[in-house]
């Protein structure tokens, strides 16, 4: 049992430093889930992201739903059944979002009452590029060879490559529809696409 009292002490200090959102807080959840505690491997952890992406709700919520129903069954083959997965899971979304709920309700009251004070624009002015810095850690971070190249072929690197940035190039400027016309696709479907795609060129 003891697996659990640390899901719950690691995911509380996840949803106090996890600044930023869960783009941002990816880094910190994959420094205390895979190197820190090997509760999943690597290549689950990336599986993990990529699940929580397509899920409705935040990344972080997500993340920590499925890892906390994972983890227990992997470091205890006793735990392994869904009952102690779902008590897991419970445990590490309530762990991730009570100390943010009580953080967020106390920083909007003070927000609120001080928020043409010139020492919170400035915190602001500083938090906002770190918050930048934090996301594209974590693009940079899952650039990986788990997430582009997990069985070590050339053509599966290469093919991944091309789904990444076409996807990007859809999502952030669009299909070309006429003279300097683009019609900008929404994730949803490029999700949808690039799984097909993943399907056919892996899982056939």
């Amino acid at each position: 049992m003891g697996i659990y009292w640390k899901l719950i002490w690691a995911y509380i200090k996840i949803g106090i430093f996890g600044f930023g959102g869960g783009y941002a807080m990816l880094s910190l959840v994959e420094k205390t889930v895979v190197f820190d505690n090997p509760w999943i491997s690597e290549q689950m952890f990336t599986d993990i992201v990529a699940i929580s992406q397509m899920t409705p709700g935040p990344i972080g919520i997500n993340s920590a739903t499925y890892i906390g129903y994972v983890a227990p069954g992997n470091m205890n083959p006793e735990l392994a059944s869904p009952i102690w997965g779902i008590l897991g899971s419970l445990l590490c979304t309530l762990a991730v979002t009570v100390p943010c709920f009580f953080l967020v309700l106390y920083c909007s009251h003070f927000i609120r009452r001080h928020h043409e004070s010139g020492a919170i624009k400035g915190i602001f002015s500083g938090l906002r590029p770190v918050v930048v810095g934090l996301i594209a850690s974590a693009a940079v971070m899952l650039m990986n060879a788990a997430n582009f190249n997990p069985n070590g072929i050339d053509w599966q690197l290469w093919s991944s490559i091309a789904i990444c940035l076409v996807s990007f190039l859809l999502v952030y400027f669009g299909l070309p529809v006429g003279k300097n016309k683009f019609l900008k696709i929404h994730p949803i479907p490029v999700i949808i696409l690039a799984g097909l795609t993943g399907f056919l060129l892996f899982g056939l």
